[in-house]
């Protein structure tokens, strides 16, 4: 495969017509050394897509095709934004002829294959591949994903609680009481996908808010095995998220007890020293209020720190766009490690306000 300096990096999306795959599209269109090649959807075949999706008129002149026309084998990259199970079944051909993938779904994040079989109801078809897979936290797992040939694209809320609690658990420190913290999520619409259902409907969904998956949700087994490999031992999670009447947009809020030897602690410089080299994680100055509009549309995600009283009580606010940071975004910056271009490359977009 030629190196990205030498040549634009051709790049196929399998899934185009979901709200994942139509934010690649937006993204990859613009990205210097990319060259779109392909976009599939079987109900769609011989659609442009800028019918679908006029916002892309002028910038991206393909038409969906469907899996079996598209040529995916002559790509230096395929991207699923697909539901469940659909990348596990094509990742074999792919690799054959030397074709990398990052998945969208749930096929590579999860390295128990047991834990995804019981929460995805489906059999892992590559455990081989899966084995070799790097979950594609860029954060923190960076070096793997350099040289990764699949990568899987975390969930969005993951995400967020992942990188709000990375700093308290790395290396074995010991600063927080790791058997219960509590993460309150809440997430836009546009995050249940762009199928029709009653829930997302707008007289459903619009003027309301509720909580879901409170008895158990399919990223909580995927937050769950990253945080026990940071900590070094079990950590103990609650998770609940929560249905917001906005398209795009994700706050989490972490609660975590401080130990008492870990009092005297500047949190704040912690989190500013891990993330000072992170092009798109900022931490906000202490006591900051960030709200989803400043990261809407861009690949930010924001950190504010709170103490009450200075007590014992961290409280953590994390937000994100979970279409681009907390997917789609988060996939380029990945192919962008995996193809040794610069991390930001194509991802500088400035969030949109109001």
């Amino acid at each position: 495969m030629t190196s990205a300096a030498a040549s634009r990096i051709k790049a196929g999306i399998v899934g185009g017509t979901g709200y994942t795959g139509v934010e690649l599209l937006r993204l990859l269109s613009q990205h210097p050394q990319v060259e779109l090649t392909a976009i599939t959807s079987r109900k769609e075949d011989g659609m442009p897509v800028a019918d679908m999706y006029p916002n892309l008129r002028g910038r991206v002149d393909l038409c969906f095709q469907t899996p079996e026309k598209a040529a995916l084998e002559d790509c230096d990259v395929v991207f699923f934004a697909t539901p469940h199970g659909v990348a596990m079944s094509q990742a074999k051909t792919l690799l054959e002829r030397g074709v990398r993938i990052i998945d969208l779904a749930a096929d590579f994040r999860l390295q128990d294959t047991q834990v995804f079989e019981r929460w995805y109801k489906m059999p892992h078809c590559c455990p081989d591949i899966l084995a070799e897979s790097v979950y594609g936290l860029v954060e923190l797992n960076r070096p793997k994903i350099a040289g990764a040939k699949v990568v899987g694209n975390p969930g969005c809320y993951p995400t967020t609680v992942l990188l709000g609690l990375a700093p308290l658990l790395e290396g074995g420190r010991k600063l927080i009481d790791t058997s219960h913290i509590i993460a309150d999520c809440k997430s836009g619409v546009s995050g249940a996908g762009r199928k029709a259902e009653v829930s997302t409907l707008f007289s459903e969904a619009g003027d309301n808010f509720k909580a879901y998956g409170v008895a158990g949700h399919r990223h909580h087994p995927e937050i769950s095995e990253q945080l026990n490999a940071l900590a070094g031992g079990p950590v103990g999670l609650t998770f609940v998220p929560h249905l917001v009447p906005m398209i795009r947009g994700m706050f989490s809020t972490l609660y975590a007890r401080i130990l008492p030897d870990a009092l005297d602690t500047d949190f704040q410089a912690l989190f500013e020293q891990r993330y000072a080299d992170e092009p798109f994680v900022d931490v906000m100055p202490a006591g900051a209020l960030p709200e989803t509009r400043s990261v809407r549309a861009s690949n930010q995600l924001r950190i504010a720190l709170h103490r009450p009283g200075n007590g014992d009580q961290l409280i953590i606010l994390v937000i994100q766009d979970n279409l681009v940071k907390g997917a789609s975004g988060q996939a380029v910056q990945n192919m962008n490690l995996m193809f040794g271009l610069p991390e930001s490359t194509g991802l500088t977009h400035v969030a949109i306000l109001p």
